[in-house]
């Protein structure tokens, strides 16, 4: 059966153009369910049953996995089914019509204004890490990068004068994103001023924009050091990369953005996947009048 999820996995990669990073996660949670069917008898995928999946799923609640762990693992084992019928390894996917488990609409963490500027306006600029670390905030934020498309960045990527960047996306999907105002300055004192130091000390030179002290490229286990110490510096406790990255959309649909223009930005593939944030700017209206208007609580 490992040799069947092997062959989804080299697809997931190969013609789907998932990351390395994805592809992990689905071997990861196909190898569970694998085992799980070995240890029920069952030792080709393709003699599963819908009894068998639906023991699975109800295995994983009883292991502890979050709802959403669940509707990921269910997901991918859907799409491997999917994909033995289509390659003619077998005519029934007893994963057909199965419904996918519904899970609470978690609303992303957002920092506020004022907590990101506090962040960002107290970094030092004392030294070419603190450049680049100034420099990787400014970026995340006021470009909305993931982290890997962040480290991902190689310097033909960057074009300052004209005030954008070229990004890698998820599937190797690439767009173009702007970069202004701070983080383009940012940017621009990082790699005039820090990235030479650097980059000096690389035994071979590296494309990469934002580069370790060994002159290398920045790690993404980096990013999250550098942005979890910056959120400390101002009361928040484990910041996260992507909590930047949801600020951004929420404070630029917060100031009057198009929602579409957020998609193209984010490089979201469905515009659903954006609207999260239309929630998250009501809870946000809702916050602040609570707050302020006299009555609001008047009978609460």
């Amino acid at each position: 059966m490992h040799f069947q999820v092997d062959e989804y996995l080299a697809h997931l990669s190969v013609e789907r153009g998932y990351s390395s990073n994805t592809v992990d996660a689905y071997r990861r949670d196909l190898f569970d369910y694998a085992t799980f069917l070995a240890d029920n008898g069952v030792m080709d995928a393709t003699c599963a049953t819908r009894e068998n999946l639906i023991d699975y799923e109800a295995s994983l609640i009883t292991r502890g996995y979050a709802a959403a762990s669940v509707k990921r693992r269910v997901a991918a084992l859907k799409g491997f089914h999917k994909f033995l019928v289509r390659e003619g390894n077998t005519s029934t996917d007893p994963a057909s019509g199965m419904a996918l488990p519904k899970t609470p609409e978690k609303l992303p963490d957002v920092l506020s204004i004022d907590q990101v500027c506090r962040m960002l306006d107290e970094q030092p600029t004392d030294s070419s890490a603190a450049l680049r670390n100034r420099a990787l905030l400014e970026v995340l934020y006021g470009c909305g990068l993931r982290v890997s498309e962040c480290v991902g960045l190689d310097l033909g990527d960057v074009f300052l004068q004209e005030g954008f960047l070229r990004v890698m996306g998820k599937g190797g999907k690439e767009r173009i994103v702007p970069i202004a105002g701070a983080a383009l300055r940012a940017l621009t004192a990082y790699l005039s001023d820090g990235r030479p130091a650097l980059a000096r000390s690389a035994a071979v030179p590296v494309a990469a924009v934002f580069l370790n002290a060994r002159g290398g490229r920045l790690s993404r286990q980096s990013v999250h050091a550098i942005v979890a110490r910056a959120g400390r510096e101002i009361g928040v406790a484990n910041l996260h990369p992507h909590t930047l990255r949801h600020s951004f959309a929420t404070h630029l649909l917060e100031g009057g953005a198009d929602l579409r223009a957020i998609q193209e930005i984010l490089g979201h593939a469905d515009i659903s996947t954006t609207q999260i944030y239309t929630h998250v700017n009501r809870a946000h209206m809702r916050d602040e009048y609570l707050a302020a208007h006299p009555r609001a609580k008047l009978f609460e």
